[in-house]
């Protein structure tokens, strides 16, 4: 299976560190945990990064890298049934902060798969970089990336 990530192009060489999910929450998890966020496609990464994008880094660099993530590694996956109501509310809930943290503290599985919250029916990966199987993640050289300019008026 192949996921997506996009990040600035200064981070290429930390995008799968899970620096960032040290530095600030998500809506799995709380801030000061080692995660990275990945999607089904490129074009989920798209929307998920765009959601995000402030108006002063619409002109950063950016990059897109994939990770294959081999069959032999186990995938655990969160039910949109199983989720509260308002799990996709924005700011993100403490449910499912919790969620995500709880699976990445307990180093259940290397990769958690769960719904995207922008784009019903779709999916985002969550990645666990403390994981033991996560060295078998294979990531490819970061590739350059932007956004059509219409997306950014």
């Amino acid at each position: 299976m192949i996921v997506y990530r996009i990040c600035k192009a200064r981070y290429a060489k930390t995008a799968f560190s899970g620096a960032g999910g040290r530095e600030a929450s998500g809506r799995w998890h709380y801030k000061g945990q080692p995660i990275l966020y990945a999607a089904a496609t490129l074009s989920l990464a798209a929307l998920e990064y765009l959601v995000h994008l402030g108006r002063r880094d619409a002109k950063v660099a950016l990059v897109s890298v994939e990770a294959a993530i081999p069959e032999a590694v186990v995938v655990e996956v969160v039910e949109v049934a199983s989720l509260p109501k308002n799990w996709n509310s924005s700011p993100p809930i403490e449910a499912t902060m919790a969620l995500g943290t709880r699976w990445c503290v307990g180093l259940r599985s290397a990769v958690l798969k769960v719904p995207s919250a922008i784009v019903p029916g779709e999916f985002n990966f969550l990645l666990n970089p403390q994981h033991p199987d996560f060295k078998r993640i294979k990531l490819s050289k970061p590739e350059p990336f932007s956004f059509d300019p219409r997306l950014l008026k």
